[in-house]
């Protein structure tokens, strides 16, 4: 497969093509403007010199002849030598050459000058004409007596023509190699642009510094702003490649962790023999601890779950909420856990992922709120869509630790001792997005905290795709 052309080529081309086009409709209508007004010069010029030479011949021919005459269809006669006489008489048709018909006394007399073309017929209609390289007119004369054939030479058009061609085949090549080395020039010059816009992408490239600034980036021109468009998208690339390594790291932390823990305690217990109710102990924290890998587990690949391998369905919100709820209560039998839904609610979404990220949010309040009254609210919005609130009375949080809530594996100092590992609202924050819908936090020291997850109505939600 041949390569393809360069943009510039391309460029180049194009605007040779326009300008061949260009000219070809130019010399088109030159050619046709100028050899119409030629033909209209010499058919007006020759028009003047047939009204000279119709004169002429009709006083020839005594066109006031007695009425005798006329009745006996006698009249008067002219030879070629006339003919060239009323010609030369004047500068104004000495180049014509005549020819004219008359009928007298019953019989045809064809009379015509010495450079008369043969090839004119005979019988032609009054009228102008152009044939070949002369102009024809033809005229009756003398009373219907007599027709008048004059030619004058035209080859001043062919000529014309000629030399309008002779000049196109040399106009027409000049202007189209000036239009090729006037196009690769400012293609060159509109591209340079574009040539630095693609070095820079490539140093970016191989040195992963996707934060250096872009050149050219502006709000001038397009490619102005094609610049800042890709240095915008290279800055967004490299906080999401900071996101990830950062989730990474947290994440090869948080299950090295429970891995070297149960290894230990593994490597412990089979240490020496021990009594049946001690290994069932061991057997029982180590279990934990694989329940804790196993929801790790889960809410990674929750978390990593693409848009397009949701399903879709019909999800009852207060059911799931009041699972939540249940569950919760067996967890920490000593919480007051409590579920406002007065009506059912449904939306259209995933159901695993709207009941893990309802259970997320209700077990993050039980569990960083110790002995307060946790509230989980389901509430339909009018035009359809539904909102779920969790609300807990505790001391709430300071507003820097709030700003960072919900990102993977971010957990507040306070509560690094806990069993959790930083997913929980980060999961529920996920759900929302991919549902099209938004999770607010809301809290202050000593004002407890909210968390409300707005799901938007059936056919608005907007499917994202996953994090970088």
């Amino acid at each position: 497969m041949a390569p393809s052309l360069t943009l510039r080529a391309r460029l180049t081309l194009w605007a040779a093509l326009a300008t061949g086009l260009a000219v070809a409709l130019v010399a088109a209508g030159l050619f046709f403007a100028v050899n119409g007004f030629l033909f209209a010069a010499q058919r007006d010029r020759l028009t003047g010199a047939v009204g000279v030479v119709e004169a002429r011949v009709e006083a020839a021919l005594g066109r006031e002849d007695d009425l005798l005459g006329a009745l006996l269809g006698v009249g008067a006669t002219l030879s070629a030598a006339d003919l060239e006489a009323m010609l030369n008489a004047d500068p104004q048709t000495r180049n014509l050459d005549l020819r004219l018909i008359t009928v007298s006394g019953g019989e045809v007399q064809k009379v015509a000058t010495s450079r008369f073309p043969e090839e004119v017929p005979p019988r032609l209609r009054p009228g102008t004409y152009r044939t070949g390289d002369r102009l024809v007119a033809v005229r009756i004369v003398a009373g219907g007596r007599a027709a008048l054939t004059v030619v004058s030479d035209a080859r001043a058009l062919g000529e014309a023509r000629s030399a309008f061609a002779r000049a196109l085949w040399i106009l027409v090549p000049l202007a189209l190699g000036l239009s090729l080395l006037l196009g690769w020039t400012v293609a060159g010059r509109l591209l340079a642009p574009v040539r630095a816009l693609e070095g820079a992408a490539r140093e970016i490239g191989a040195g992963g510094d996707l934060r250096r600034p872009v050149p050219g980036a502006g709000e001038g021109d397009e490619l102005s702003r094609l610049a800042l468009t890709l240095q915008g998208a290279f800055a967004r690339l490299a906080d999401a490649r900071e996101r990830e390594q950062d989730f990474m790291r947290a994440a090869a932390h948080d299950l090295r962790s429970p891995l070297a823990a149960l290894t230990a305690r593994v490597d412990a217990t089979l240490a020496r023999d021990r009594e049946p109710g001690r290994y069932r102990s061991e057997l029982r924290e180590i279990g934990t601890d694989l329940t804790r890998l196993a929801t790790l587990a889960n809410h990674l690949l929750l978390l990593a779950r693409d848009a397009s391998a949701l399903t879709r369905g019909d999800v009852p919100l207060r059911d799931l909420a009041a699972d939540a709820v249940d569950r919760a209560r067996e967890l920490a039998p000593e919480a007051d856990v409590d579920l406002l839904a007065p009506q059912p609610v449904s939306v259209t979404g995933d159901r695993v992922l709207l009941g893990q990220a309802i259970w997320n949010l209700t077990v993050n309040a039980v569990g960083h709120a110790p002995g307060a009254t946790v509230t989980v609210t389901v509430v339909g919005e009018r035009e359809g869509g539904a909102t779920v609130t969790v609300r807990d009375d505790g001391p709430g949080v300071m507003t820097d630790v709030l700003a960072r809530l919900g990102e993977p594996f971010y957990r507040p100092d306070a509560s690094r001792s806990a069993a959790g590992h930083g997913l929980g609202l980060a999961l529920a924050r996920r759900a929302a997005e991919l549902h099209g819908g938004t999770l607010t936090l809301e809290s202050a020291p000593g004002a407890g905290f909210t968390a409300t997850l707005r799901l938007p109505p059936a056919g608005e939600e907007r499917v994202l795709r996953s994090p970088a």
